[in-house]
């Protein structure tokens, strides 16, 4: 039986960050993954650019049971730092929008960084194999012991011990990149408190009368300011919004979702550096004989003016229209108030919310409290960043985080 001083499972972006900065400190590391390939969610991210920060990261940028969970290590391992990795290894990039940071070429050129530094440190990396029972012993130096099995054809069985366990496995996001609960079932094994699950950064769904009624908007993109039910305290974001044949995505909506428990109402404001009722009055009084419509279109994509006046059964010119009608128009663009059914899942999420709960978990190191030498770092955690770099900040930082202490 081959011993390691650190085993990590999951081959992820917070997976290869700890095994590379571990093996660092002189470590001898085992990365295992059941995928044929690292790092595949850093590989689509982005569009295949990877958004692999943000410049912008603060504690304010994640959802946790425990909002301070976070800071620790953010300021240990900042945006900063890791930028500083992508600029060592030459590889070119730009910032987008709102402090999101991209590769000029390609995602593949990130993944390509991290299995450097790995190499650097000769981690060993062992793909396309499964774990398929953790033992915790009383021996400091075998800590763990784990049985894993070989995915291919004929396949092997061995044995692997370790002092400090990592687990790195993610959530239950894009489940047909390989994606499972794995990461929580260990946490069951050890007794640990999971905060319920759910998709996150997640396309929403509308019901059938919506969606008939909305068919001619797929496809259709608006800036708008989406906002959880109507209190003024209430979280909002402002960004593109997209119209599909399923509901409505882009990533205001994937922000907004996040957020959003069954039952859930959104206010989405269409023209949000407008108030709509007063522009209206205005272009009435300036242009009377306009259409509606028409006037819709300086400022909606056209298809969606025509949805909205044919809504309001709003034909003819302006001075036709009441100020009555109008108000309502504008309480369209303004304040359209709606009902998700629900989001397109697991399947669709970028990220799983929920997690294990930050209070079994060290914020300085990440190890468990309950059980020496086990840690959780990653998504797997209940931390959920927005969208546009913030995820991948938490991998690179938690994964930083936990290789000092491994």
């Amino acid at each position: 039986m081959k011993n390691y001083d650190v085993i990590i499972i999951g081959a992820g972006a917070a997976g290869l960050m700890c095994a590379a900065f571990a093996s660092k400190r002189g470590r001898k590391v085992l990365l295992i993954d059941s995928a044929k390939k690292v790092g595949e969610k850093i590989r689509i991210s982005g569009g295949g650019r990877c958004n692999f920060t943000n410049i912008n990261t603060t504690a304010k940028n994640f959802i946790s049971h425990n909002p301070h969970f976070v800071i620790s290590c953010l300021q240990r391992f900042t945006a900063q730092d890791f930028i500083q990795m992508v600029k060592k290894h030459n590889i070119s990039f730009h910032e987008k929008t709102l402090g999101q940071l991209f590769c000029d070429f390609s995602s593949q050129q990130i993944i390509d960084m991290l299995l450097t530094e790995c190499k650097e440190g000769d981690v060993e990396i062992l793909l396309e194999n499964e774990v398929k029972n953790i033992t915790k012993t009383e021996n400091l130096a075998q800590n763990f012991v784990l049985n894993i099995k070989n995915n291919s054809s004929e396949p092997l069985s061995q044995q692997v011990s370790c002092k400090s366990l990592v687990i790195a496995t993610g959530g239950l996001s894009i489940p047909k990149m390989g994606a499972t609960g794995f990461g929580y079932d260990v946490a069951r094994k050890f007794g640990l408190k999971i905060i319920e699950t759910y998709p996150a950064l997640v396309p929403l769904t509308l019901d059938k009368s919506m969606l008939e009624a909305t068919k001619s908007l797929a496809g259709v993109s608006v800036n708008a300011e989406i906002q959880k039910n109507l209190s003024k305290q209430s979280v909002k974001f402002r960004e593109a919004m997209l119209f599909t044949h399923r509901g409505l995505s882009g990533p205001a909506i994937l922000q907004i979702s996040s957020y959003l428990k069954k039952g859930d109402l959104i206010l989405i404001n269409m023209a949000p550096d407008h108030n709509f009722y007063e522009t209206l009055l205005a272009e009435k009084q300036q242009k009377p004989k306009q259409e509606i419509v028409t006037i819709l279109a300086k400022y909606l994509p056209k298809s969606l003016s025509n949805y909205i006046s044919q809504a309001h059964d709003a034909d003819g010119w302006m001075a036709d229209l009441s100020n009555q009608k109008l108000k309502e128009i504008a309480n369209n663009v303004n304040a359209w108030i709606i009902a998700p059914e629900g989001t397109e899942g697991y399947a669709k999420a970028e990220v799983t919310a929920g997690g294990i709960d930050t209070n079994e978990i060290s914020s300085k190191t990440f190890e468990c409290k309950s059980v020496h030498g086990l840690y959780f770092i990653g998504e797997v955690i209940d931390v959920t960043g927005h969208l546009g770099g913030f995820n991948f900040q938490f991998a690179w930082s938690s994964g930083y985080a936990a290789s000092q202490f491994v």
